[in-house]
């Protein structure tokens, strides 16, 4: 059970001095304020940094600029969520979502390792500063562990940068060039099924974009009858809801590169939206192949962790929709910047969100700002959130009105939602933990979930 009680620590002290040489004319006994560089009085007073005048130096003392970080507390809640609660010394609190699914307890310990070894006592507002030092600080970079605790970190920060400054942290990051942003459903489940009925529903509920698994496990190479049934799952979804409905379609990794050209060839019949992970990870060198099956847009990334990740995959030209998570892909800073990559590729954005509303909404703020933003993945009524009210964490659930399948960008400060720390606390520590399951193919042996 995860102790919440806050941890007493010591304050790291913040305090710089700064060492300016001074002029050959500067008289210590007459720093006439009518001489170049040399304040009045008055000015002297007015100035919120303390100086002295000692030889030949003139020496600042001073703070970090009012603000450093004095706590930090990490909840994980269900479904299968960790929360990050980041707390300064003015007051102002920031949220994350530092989480791998199925990893939360180790993510727990390199987010602990970065607050206790460095951001305890830093100034949250140096967000790029931070940035660099957790992922260039430690030699050993990248990665779903480490990835994934900076990208709490960093949603924490510009939350507060952002309630700092009172605008939404798009506003920071250059302003919108969107008014709202499309969100798709997700139908079906792990093993899909039923899934014309739900479509049905998803789109009298609004929703003009849906998301189906392809196939349940797989076999390195399936008989006929297994891509036939795919093929009548997604004709069944798509007589269902029409032409004017987007679908699409994740492989989720679970089906080798020789399935993978099958199935994407036999699904164009019914023109997915995209197929989503048609390879496993570590296969993306087999995605030109898959390309060259089908013309229907090849989605991945999900399981990729920052931009140089990414590189290969562009310079590839098959990818056409890339899903990088900022949960796991270093945050918001992070995504940014693969966001502007793949803009330079033609490539879009469609941001991966299976989580929770701290992860939502950060992937919103970059959806604001990204021109090649294409649509964002939600998690409300995904399945693997049965039971659970997702939005009881927020004090305003509103945020995350989903209205003729859109959801219109916060104007909230920060990242836009305020989290209810009555539920957060009342949940946290009752979670059981969540770990991906593992499925077997008939013989025994591991496969793909």
């Amino acid at each position: 059970m995860l102790n919440t009680e806050k941890l007493t620590r010591p304050r790291k002290r913040t305090s710089v001095t700064r060492v300016y040489s001074l002029p050959d004319w500067y008289d210590e006994a007459d720093p006439s304020p009518g001489r170049p560089g040399c304040a009045s009085d008055a000015d002297a007073d007015s100035d919120a940094g303390a100086t002295s005048a000692t030889g030949s130096t003139l020496a600042l003392e001073g703070d970090s600029g009012g603000m450093e970080i004095v706590d930090y507390e990490l909840f994980r809640v269900p479904p299968r969520w960790l929360f990050l609660r980041v707390e300064t010394d003015t007051g102002l609190v920031g949220w994350g979502e530092p989480v791998v699914e199925g990893r939360a307890r180790t993510v727990e310990t390199a987010v602990e390792e970065l607050f206790e070894t460095y951001l305890l006592g830093e100034d949250p507002r140096r967000i790029e500063d931070h940035w660099q030092t957790m992922y260039r600080g430690g030699f050993y970079r990248g990665g779903p562990i480490l990835m994934s605790a900076i990208a709490g970190v960093d949603q924490a920060l510009w939350d507060i940068k952002g309630k700092a400054l009172d605008v939404p942290v798009y506003e920071l990051l250059g302003g919108p060039a969107r008014d709202r942003i499309r969100v798709y459903q997700w139908i079906g489940g792990d093993r899909p099924a039923d899934v014309a009925e739900q479509a049905a529903q998803q789109v009298e509920a609004g929703f003009s974009a849906l998301k189906m698994n392809a196939v349940p496990e797989s076999r390195r190479i399936e008989n006929p009858a297994a891509i036939e049934a795919a093929v009548d799952r997604l004709g069944a979804v798509r007589e269902a809801v029409g032409d004017e409905v987007d679908i699409g379609v994740d492989f989720h990794g679970r089906v080798a590169k020789s399935m993978a050209k099958k199935l994407a060839a036999a699904l164009e019949v019914h023109d997915p939206f995209f197929v989503e992970e048609p390879v496993a990870p570590g296969h993306e060198d087999a995605l030109p192949e898959v390309a060259n099956h089908t013309s229907t847009p090849i989605a991945t990334g999900e399981r990729l962790y920052s931009r140089w990740d990414f590189k290969e995959l562009f310079e590839d030209g098959a990818v056409d929709v890339i899903q990088p998570d900022l949960s796991h892909a270093g945050g918001i800073s992070e995504v940014k910047r693969i966001a502007a990559m793949a803009e330079a590729y033609d490539v879009a954005v469609a941001p991966h969100c299976p989580l929770g509303p701290v992860a939502l909404a950060s992937c919103v703020q970059v959806d604001a700002v990204a021109a090649n933003a294409l649509i964002q993945e939600q998690s409300l009524d995904i399945h693997y959130n049965e039971g659970i009210d997702e939005l009881a964490y927020l004090e305003d659930p509103s945020v995350f009105a989903f209205e003729d399948g859109y959801v219109d960008l916060p104007d909230s400060a920060g990242l836009g939602v305020e989290i209810d720390e009555s539920v957060v606390r009342e949940r946290a520590g009752s979670v059981e933990d969540w770990h991906c399951p593992v499925w077997r193919h008939d013989d025994g042996s591991v496969a793909e979930w």
